[in-house]
C-alpha cells in the first residue's frame, strides 16, 4: 500500500510539474554547472581566460552572481594582475559586490568543483550557445508584442529583427587569427589563380580597358568613391561601367539608386545599349528601323543580372539588409550605390538623427566599408563635390579636399576618383593643344593599392554612356594628359556592337558619332 501511495505522489507530483510548464512557461536556456566549472576553473589557472575571453562575455552567464564574478575577473586581467580565489575575493569586494555573489564562501566553492582547465574551452561555448537562444527568445517576444501593435510599421519592424539579428550573429561569430603557414598559402594560391588571367584583371572589370590596366577592375572588400560636380556624368560613368561587367563579363551587380527611378536608369542603360539618342528614348519618338535596333541589341541586355533598387532616403541598416540578400541569392560581385548623399544614418544609433550631417556622412561612410569587408565585394558610392571647385579659378579639376560634408569619405575610401570634362567650364583644348570635345577624365586621386593616374574616356552624352577613347595615330601612358591614346576596345565591345554609330569608331576622320554634338544634355 506504501509502495503504491508512493507512486502515485510521484505519478500526481509529474502531472503537477508538467501542468505548471505549460501554464506557467519554461525555464530560459542555461548551464549553470557549467558556469560554476568556468569559473571555477579561471581561479585555479592563470592563463585559463585567454582560451575563453573572445568566447565569452559577462552576460553570457545566466546567473548574476556569475557575471559579477566574471566581470571581476576581466578586471585582474586588463590590469594585468593574477586571477586567483584571493584576488578575484578582493576585486569583488572593491566592487562591492561580495555579498551579492554569495560572499568568499561562495567564490571557494567554485574552486572546488573543478580540478583543471582542461575542457574550458568546450564549456564555455556551451554557455555560449546558452546565452545566444535567451537573446533569441527576448528578441522573438518583443517581435511578437510589436506585431500585435496596430501602430507597428511592418517594414520597419523586419528591418529592426534582421538588424538584431545579425548583431547577435556579429557579436558571437568572430573571425579568428591566421598563422603565418596559412596565410601564405592562401597568398600563394591566388597567385596562382592571378597567373592564369593574361589579362591582368584580379577584380571586376570595369570594362575601360585603360582604367583597367590601372586598376586591375574594381577590387574585392575595396570602398571606391567616385565624385563629381553635378553634370560631370556620375551616373552615366557607374552605369556603363556595371553593364560591361553584368554584359560583357556576365558578373552580377548591384545599384541602389536614390536620385533616380529604375525605370529611368533601365532607360538610360537602354539608349547606351541599342546606341539610340536619350531624348527620343525620353519621348518613345523611335522609327521602325530605331525600334528594331533597340530590340536587336538589347537582347543581351535583359539576360544581364543587374538587380536595381530605387528605394528613396535608403538607410544603412536598410541597404545592409538587403545587400546581404542579395549575396546570398545572386552572389553579386559589385554593388553601387548613387549617391551617397542621399542617404540617412542609422537613426537607432545616431539618436533619432540629433548629431549634425558630417557625423552621419562619417557614419555612412565606415559603414559602406563595413558593408564591402563582410560581403567582400567592391562598393562603389557616388558623392558630390563642394562647391569650392566652382570658385577655384584654372582648369578647376577637382582635389580629394572637395568632398563634400565629411573628410571620413576620404579617410575610409580605398580608392577615390574624380570625373571631370573640360568642357563643361569652356575649355575647348588642353595645354598641348589637343581638342577636348567629348572627353572625360577620371583622376585617381587616392589608390591604396596602386598608382594615382589619370585616365581619359570617351563620353558620349547623348547615349549617355563612357567608352573607351580611341583615336589613331597616337599612343601615350595613361596618366599623359594628352586624348589620344590608343587602347584596345574590342576586349569590352560585343560582337553585335558593329553598327555604323559605334563610338569606338575615329571619330575626328569620320565625325559620325557624337562629336559633332557639343550641346549634350549633362549627366
Amino acid at each position: 500500500m506504501d509502495k503504491n501511495k508512493s507512486t502515485a505522489i510521484r505519478l500526481g507530483y509529474q502531472s503537477r510539474k508538467t501542468e505548471i510548464g505549460e501554464n506557467m512557461g519554461k525555464i530560459p536556456p542555461q548551464a549553470v554547472d557549467l558556469e560554476e566549472a568556468v569559473l571555477g576553473a579561471l581561479m585555479l589557472e592563470k592563463d585559463a581566460l585567454t582560451s575563453v575571453i573572445d568566447i565569452l562575455k559577462p552576460e553570457s552567464f545566466y546567473k548574476d552572481a556569475h557575471q559579477e564574478i566574471y566581470k571581476a575577473i576581466v578586471v585582474l586581467f586588463n590590469n594585468s594582475e593574477p586571477i586567483d580565489l584571493l584576488t578575484v575575493t578582493n576585486q569583488l569586494r572593491k566592487n562591492g559586490k561580495l555579498d551579492l555573489v554569495g560572499g568568499s564562501y561562495y567564490i571557494t566553492e567554485l574552486t572546488s568543483r573543478v580540478n583543471s582547465a582542461a575542457n574550458i574551452e568546450y564549456h564555455a561555448r556551451i554557455i555560449a550557445e546558452q546565452a545566444i537562444k535567451r537573446e533569441l527568445i527576448k528578441i522573438s517576444r518583443e517581435i511578437q508584442n510589436e506585431a500585435y501593435e496596430d501602430t507597428t510599421d511592418v517594414f520597419d519592424l523586419l528591418d529592426k529583427t534582421e538588424s538584431e539579428l545579425f548583431d547577435i550573429t556579429n557579436s558571437n561569430i568572430k573571425k579568428n587569427y591566421a598563422d603565418m603557414h596559412s596565410l601564405m598559402k592562401e597568398a600563394f594560391r591566388e597567385l596562382e589563380e592571378r597567373k592564369n588571367h593574361t589579362d591582368g584583371l584580379t577584380g571586376v572589370p570595369t570594362g575601360f580597358s585603360a582604367l583597367d590596366r590601372v586598376t586591375s577592375g574594381w577590387q574585392k572588400s575595396d570602398m571606391v568613391i567616385i565624385a563629381a560636380r553635378p553634370g560631370m556624368g556620375k551616373t552615366a560613368f557607374v552605369v556603363s561601367a556595371l553593364r560591361n561587367a553584368a554584359v560583357d563579363f556576365k558578373q552580377p551587380v548591384a545599384i541602389f539608386s536614390l536620385e533616380m527611378s529604375s525605370v529611368q536608369l533601365v532607360n538610360r542603360l537602354i539608349s547606351a545599349e541599342a546606341e539610340l539618342d536619350s531624348e527620343k528614348i525620353k519621348k518613345g519618338q523611335l522609327a521602325d528601323y530605331e525600334w528594331q535596333q533597340l530590340v536587336h541589341k538589347t537582347a543581351a541586355l535583359t539576360e544581364a543580372p543587374i538587380f536595381i533598387d530605387d528605394t528613396p532616403a535608403l538607410s544603412i541598416l536598410e541597404l545592409r539588409a538587403k545587400c546581404r540578400r542579395l549575396k546570398q541569392q545572386h552572389d553579386i560581385q559589385l554593388v553601387v550605390i548613387d549617391y551617397l548623399q542621399l542617404m540617412s544614418g542609422d537613426s537607432t544609433k545616431s539618436g533619432g538623427g540629433s548629431g549634425n550631417r558630417e557625423q552621419e556622412i562619417a557614419s555612412i561612410s565606415r559603414a559602406l566599408k563595413n558593408i564591402a569587408k563582410e560581403l567582400n565585394v567592391p562598393v562603389i558610392a557616388l558623392s558630390q563635390l563642394s562647391r569650392a571647385v566652382e570658385t577655384r579659378g584654372g582648369d578647376k579639376r577637382p582635389q580629394l579636399s572637395d568632398l563634400r560634408e565629411s573628410g571620413s569619405i576620404e579617410q575610409d575610401a580605398d580608392m577615390v576618383m574624380f570625373l571631370y570634362r573640360p568642357e563643361y567650364y569652356g575649355i575647348t583644348e588642353d595645354e598641348n593643344g589637343i581638342p577636348t570635345t567629348n572627353v572625360g577624365e577620371v583622376i585617381i586621386a587616392k589608390h591604396r593599392n596602386g598608382s594615382l593616374e589619370t585616365v581619359p574616356l570617351k563620353f558620349v552624352g547623348r547615349f549617355t554612356k563612357f567608352s573607351d577613347l580611341d583615336s589613331p595615330g597616337m599612343n601615350m601612358e595613361p596618366s599623359n594628359p594628352g586624348y589620344g591614346t590608343t587602347f584596345p576596345s574590342s576586349a569590352n565591345i560585343p560582337s553585335d556592337f558593329d553598327a555604323p554609330s559605334s563610338v569606338t569608331l575615329p571619330s575626328k576622320a569620320t565625325g559620325k558619332d557624337s562629336d559633332n554634338n557639343p550641346d549634350e544634355a549633362p549627366f
